[in-house]
């Protein structure tokens, strides 16, 4: 079987959807945190986006950039917990077509060493749709720095061995021509 990797860096167009009633995109820390890791290691941000903790206004933004060909992740931060208004992984998992199970469970194991058993109350998500990786984290900046450290800047990484999500990705067309194999 071949690996799932490539040898050469292909940076992916990210957007970042924060879920809150509280917060605007000056004071959203989560959503730049997440912004600040992605450019760091070199990713393209495709587009970014606040909207309430409302379910069909989740899936609005979301099913949006499903849609759009030049999406290729989509990073939620916010509305993963237990209170009456966390409504994020309601509002995400109809739209998924494939969950990466794996994902929450990992999450919440390199959580544990940060804050404890409280972990448990972490309902982050992922799973594809139409080609899009969709995750969905807590909306704390420490919870975002510590999915993109711990998770997602290897998962994102088309060089990571012996496998990552990119090459299950949708391929916006100014890409497809450079990657070989890629989806079209």
């Amino acid at each position: 079987m071949a690996h799932l990797s490539n040898a050469e860096f292909l940076p992916l167009r990210i957007a970042v959807l924060t879920v809150s009633d509280t917060r605007s995109l000056d004071t959203d820390t989560s959503g730049q945190a997440l912004i600040d890791g992605l450019l760091a290691a070199g990713h393209e941000l495709a587009d970014r986006a606040l909207v309430s903790d409302d379910i069909w206004q989740i899936r609005a933004r979301l099913c949006s950039w499903i849609a759009d060909g030049q999406v290729q992740v989509v990073l939620i931060t916010g509305g993963t917990g237990f209170t009456a208004r966390d409504n994020t992984p309601q509002a995400v998992t109809p739209l998924l077509e494939k969950t990466v199970d794996g994902f929450g469970e990992l999450f919440r194991q390199v959580s544990l060493v940060d804050i404890g058993t409280s972990t448990v109350q972490s309902r982050a998500l992922a799973g594809m749709s139409n080609g899009t990786l969709v995750c969905c984290l807590p909306g704390s900046p420490n919870a975002c720095r510590t999915a993109w450290q711990k998770i997602l800047v290897e998962q994102l990484d088309s060089r990571t061995r012996p496998c990552n999500f990119v090459p299950h990705l949708k391929r916006p067309a100014d890409q497809a021509a450079t990657c070989c194999g890629s989806r079209s």
